[in-house]
């Protein structure tokens, strides 16, 4: 009778246990970063009995060996590199769309367009005051144009440091939270409730992680993480309870510069997925645009302001600079205040005389400012339209990979159902085990 006392008592204890186990996972069925547990149960054997029956493995009840996460490390893996590919393109996409609003917002092409427009206006009527202010106008706008799209660019490069900054801040946040948890993992009883969380933990880590930089990560026998930084070959970021340090800096040429600090040594970062991968390219495509920009402005400016002094303005006198540049190429403002100092003739000629204006026109032909400005916002418009595309491709490969992952890990409130039933009875059957045997034992001491 105590066999079956001990083995109910067993069946109480392990059922009670796979109860708990199957309510902890419904109740926690929509909790971000969750991984579906079960409770692994085996039978209690013991060698004994009398000599006729020596080496006769007699039952003696379950036990729980453990507490089991239903995790897949190689679908995991596959939800980070998704998420890093896509992070990456998103990123550089929030970039690319700023640049296009800062090329296209200001109508630098149009303004463009006028100007040069307005100058053969004053062609057909040189002596004639009205195209003359309709064009100093026109140049104005020109000019307030190529300040405001450099302004712009300027703006979106700012934001771009304050993005990257916070990016390598975040991601020093999380190896610091990451060493801790492998800290834990590292003092934690193998196969427990709370082994269980702290594998949660580190892996919702690691996925916050891939948001921001790929990583290759490598767990040791006790479930600790080795995080490195930029792929397998990559710099180790976190190595048991020890994370590294990001840092973040702006090159001369535009582009950004990332490093990791960690044991006193300092190694380069190229990162190929995450925001800061996505930042690398938005800082690239920025200086790119600025650069042009700045190309069109300083060729205009000096294309301008020659044809000018090569004219004779309404005055007959040699004609000034119509435009002068400020600290940086864009930073354009018109000089020339007096419609009358339109140069439009050529030396000798008179105030009906045009003869310089086809300069204009010629300058206009060479340099192609229309031209570079249109195809620098179409470029762009192109980039951003595959960018886009590969987006889609890409969201729906990682969603994929999380489906995938869920799959294995994820909680089905079906299937945690029928578990609850099932242990529930035979939590309820061990009782009863345990309330025979008492019956039996009860019949056996009330024999007269």
């Amino acid at each position: 009778m105590s066999d079956m006392l001990g083995i109910g008592a067993s069946g109480v204890r392990a059922y009670q246990s796979a109860l708990t186990t199957v309510s902890e996972n419904i109740a926690n069925a929509a909790t971000p970063g969750y991984t579906r547990r079960s409770t692994s149960l085996n039978e209690i054997t013991i060698a004994g009995g009398s000599i006729t029956t020596r080496g006769i493995n007699d039952g003696a009840g379950v036990l729980v060996s453990g507490i089991n996460r239903a995790a897949d490390m190689f679908r995991a893996a596959d939800v980070r590199s998704s998420s890093a590919d896509l992070s990456r393109t998103e990123t550089g996409i929030a970039w690319l769309d700023r640049i296009e609003s800062a090329l296209t917002g200001n109508q630098l092409g149009d303004r463009l367009t006028s100007f040069f427009n307005s100058a053969k206006a004053v062609a057909g009527d040189p002596s004639a005051t009205t195209p003359r202010t309709a064009m100093l106008e026109s140049a104005t706008s020109a000019a307030t144009a190529f300040a405001a799209t450099g302004k712009a660019l300027d703006s979106i490069s700012a934001d771009l440091d304050a993005t990257a900054e916070g990016a390598a801040q975040n991601l020093d946040q999380l190896g610091a939270a990451l060493a801790k948890v492998n800290d834990g993992i590292g003092r934690a009883t193998p196969g427990t409730a709370g082994a269980a969380q702290l594998a949660d933990q580190r892996d919702q880590l690691l996925e916050q992680m891939s948001a921001l930089s790929d990583v290759s990560v490598a767990l040791d026998p006790a479930g600790r993480a080795t995080v490195r930084l930029g792929g397998s070959a990559g710099p180790v970021f976190v190595a048991g309870n020890q994370a590294g340090h990001v840092s973040y800096a702006r090159n001369d040429d535009g582009t950004v510069a990332f490093a990791l600090h960690r044991d006193g040594t300092t190694v380069p970062l190229s990162p190929q997925g995450g925001v800061m991968a996505g930042v690398a390219d938005g800082a690239q495509r920025i200086a790119d645009a600025r650069n042009q920009v700045n190309a069109i402005a300083s060729q205009f400016v000096a294309g301008v302001n020659t044809v000018q002094s090569q004219g004779r303005d309404l005055d007959g006198t040699a004609g000034t600079a119509m435009f002068a540049v400020g600290t940086t190429p864009t930073d354009i403002t018109v000089t020339l205040t007096d419609p009358r100092g339109i140069a439009a003739a050529a030396p000798g000629g008179g105030p009906r005389n045009n003869a310089n204006l086809t300069n204009l026109d010629a300058l206009r032909t060479s340099g192609g400012f229309e031209a570079k400005t249109s195809a620098l916002v179409a470029g762009n418009a192109a980039t951003l339209a595959g960018r886009r595309t590969v987006a889609e491709a890409q969201s729906s490969i990682r969603d994929g990979a999380l489906a995938a992952r869920d799959a294995v890990s994820g909680v089905s409130i079906d299937s945690e159902a029928v578990d609850l039933m099932r242990f529930q009875q035979a939590y309820q059957a061990s009782a009863r085990v345990i309330q025979v045997a008492r019956e039996t034992l009860q019949s056996i001491l009330s024999i007269q």
